[in-house]
């Protein structure tokens, strides 16, 4: 069987991404060392062509990764790390993300990509005294904020915890400050030492 006949069956005629049932090709996921059914899903042309081109990205298109990334094929787990990482400065993808689990073997492959970087070398995130940030890391704020559209101040001094980065803005981090999450510049922010 070929792969492309293999993974028809596999997803039964349908978008392993979105489920669409048309203009179904074969996408093999990056980089791409052994071709076959396991390194590669069935996808829509819809889901390639804003793969392949970010500039035309619809985000709410995606929504659809709320059910394909609990999917029990790895490529498929892959590929929806990989947009909802791309995609989280929207928020929601964010959420997804934390509840994402890959292991180790699949976190490195999802995090690879075709040119033998890796998706967290191609931006970096600096506080205002060039420390580099990572997810997960508590920031404290050096200047008050006002916070635009939640009517409050995130005032100097305040801890942020559990930070998440945003994948493509390397001045924009993401957290929580009085319940509600927020993007904040990394200028105003500095990392707290472990």
């Amino acid at each position: 069987m070929t792969t492309e006949q293999t993974l028809m069956q596999r997803c039964e005629s349908k978008c392993e991404l979105c489920g669409s049932d048309s203009n179904l090709g074969v996408y093999e996921i990056p980089p791409v060392t052994n071709p076959g059914p396991d390194n590669s899903i069935m996808i829509c042309d819809v889901c390639c062509g804003q793969i392949g081109n970010p500039e035309s990205m619809d985000v709410n298109h995606w929504r659809c990764l709320n059910d394909s990334m609990w999917s029990r094929v790895s490529a498929v787990q892959v590929m929806a790390w990989r947009m909802l990482t791309r995609l989280s400065a929207e928020g929601w993808p964010q959420d997804l993300l934390d509840m994402l689990y890959l292991d180790d073997e699949l976190l490195e492959w999802a995090k690879a990509d075709g040119d033998g970087q890796t998706v967290e070398d191609s931006v970096k995130h600096l506080d205002s005294n060039g420390a580099v940030l990572e997810a997960g890391d508590t920031v404290t704020l050096i200047k008050d904020l006002d916070v635009k559209g939640a009517n409050f101040t995130a005032k100097r001094g305040t801890s942020v915890r559990g930070i998440s980065l945003v994948a493509d803005n390397p001045e924009h981090i993401e957290g929580r400050v009085d319940g509600q999450r927020i993007v904040i510049l990394t200028r105003f922010v500095k990392k707290q030492s472990k």
